[in-house]
């Protein structure tokens, strides 16, 4: 199905984009590499590097032309958009270099709005693994409907809106998981291997139908120009695909978390609010917060 007219004009603009977010990002984590040199770590900033790069292969490349040709290169953009980019950019620590990377006039104008009460509460939101959890499963399976499915090819527009929708909810849903700011969980953090349980499940379903069923999903990768496997076989590929990249994805993370709680030094850093003040578990100093990364 061709693109619009439109579509090379879009992808040199957000590929102009994703360039301008990663010199903001650079020039922020040099300004904070020599004010203090252990500030933003370089395997950080490569992997905030790498998250955009994920993003510029989903949308931008070559490989982004041939989803409407191939169900499977439709999957792999979902997989980077959703499953792979926001992790790493979310471990890039981007706040912090962005912010030092913004220039001055910018950061001026934007830290009221920051300041501002409405947005502080705004940005509790990604503390509730539940309300991360459900806008990822819901924009997984929504989109996935074959109505909408098609919806997102007929159309540039939708087909960016779904883009972005399956980014954004990638990022909501890594944030519980990565905690790229400092925040106090309201939840233990035990829970973090259920959340990223759970969230597999979606997956095995929508990759299960798609791998087991006799039929072809979406008809509109039916053509007769195929020269390598049937829609059929392309839609079992797709499945096949997310099921095993989710599944060791959320699988690697879950076991770094379990690794992180269950290490020395993180028993070492609980604590027990007791009366106003903290007692320390093995340390008689002030403990601080794991963060997860």
């Amino acid at each position: 199905m061709p693109h619009t007219h439109h579509a090379a004009f879009e992808s040199y603009g957000a590929s102009a984009v994703l360039v301008l977010a990663a010199l903001i990002y650079l020039r922020g984590w040099v300004r904070i590499r020599r004010l203090d040199r252990d500030g933003v770590d370089g395997w950080r900033a490569a992997s905030f590097l790498l998250g955009l790069l994920f993003i510029w292969l989903a949308i931008v490349s070559p490989l982004a032309a041939l989803d409407h040709e191939l169900l499977t290169v439709h999957m792999i953009q979902h997989l980077l958009l959703m499953t792979l980019a926001p992790p790493f950019i979310w471990l890039g620590a981007p706040t912090k270099a962005l912010a030092h990377g913004l220039p001055h006039p910018f950061v001026t104008f934007l830290a009221p709005i920051c300041r501002w009460s409405p947005m502080k509460q705004l940005g509790k939101i990604p503390a509730n693994p539940t309300v991360c959890w459900l806008p990822a499963s819901a924009m997984l399976i929504g989109w996935h409907i074959p109505a909408l499915f098609a919806l997102g090819l007929q159309s540039e527009m939708w087909h960016g809106i779904e883009q972005a929708s399956f980014l954004t909810s990638g990022l909501f849903f890594w944030w519980p998981v990565i905690r790229p700011r400092p925040t106090v969980p309201n939840w233990s953090e035990w829970s973090i291997i259920l959340y990223l349980f759970l969230a597999t499940l979606p997956c095995d379903i929508l990759s299960g139908f798609l791998v087991f069923c006799d039929r072809v999903v979406y008809p509109v990768y039916f053509s007769p120009h195929r020269l390598t496997f049937s829609a059929l076989e392309d839609q079992q590929c797709a499945g096949a695909l997310m099921w095993t990249c989710v599944t060791v994805v959320y699988l690697v993370a879950g076991t770094i978390v379990a690794a992180r709680l269950l290490s020395p030094q993180n028993s070492q850093q609980y604590s027990i609010p007791i009366s106003g003040s903290q007692l320390s578990m093995g340390s008689h100093t002030t403990p601080q917060r794991v963060e997860v990364v």
